[in-house]
């Protein structure tokens, strides 16, 4: 079976976050594929819904034969695993994991939109998507994450976190 390279966003905001991340890691491992890569651990304040507690999160670049809906099936049992609710839009959660790229393919789908649309919006998804991968370019776009990170809108400032 082929092998994609998908690139994935954890992240955080209640309990133990940095032990949340370490047990999606460990989860996604058995799961979803073998991680290639991890970046360093960020914090940035909450986006959309701001009044909650800051986010720690994470890019996992993962080598994995699952097709992208059996990948999205792995990641929201990581969240389950971690007694995710989806109880408000842009809330707090235990974890989240949210498919950023899977090769270069382009999905829509009801349940599926990869690249993910918010992404060159985001600061805080592509602070560490260009620590791992600068130079990769978007399907759609066709800029480099690198250039999409020079032109983000987005205004929250994303740290590297230190226990």
């Amino acid at each position: 079976m082929a092998t994609s390279l998908a690139y994935l966003l954890l992240g955080s905001n209640l309990g133990d976050r940095a032990a949340r991340l370490a047990q999606a890691r460990h989860n996604l491992a058995a799961s979803a594929g073998q991680l290639v890569a991890a970046s360093a651990i960020y914090e940035t304040a909450a986006w959309g819904l701001e009044e909650q507690p800051a986010f720690l999160n994470q890019v996992l670049a993962v080598a994995t034969t699952l097709l992208p809906a059996s990948l999205l099936v792995a990641c929201q049992a990581a969240e389950q695993a971690q007694g995710r609710q989806r109880l408000v839009h842009w809330g707090a959660r235990t974890l989240d994991v949210d498919i950023l790229l899977f090769d270069q393919e382009i999905i829509a789908t009801p349940t599926l939109t990869v690249p993910h649309p918010a992404l060159p919006a985001r600061r805080f998804a592509l602070v560490p998507l260009a620590e791992l991968a600068p130079q990769l370019r978007h399907p759609q776009l066709h800029q480099t994450i690198a250039e999409l990170l020079a032109a983000c809108p987005d205004s929250l400032a994303v740290h590297a976190w230190q226990p």
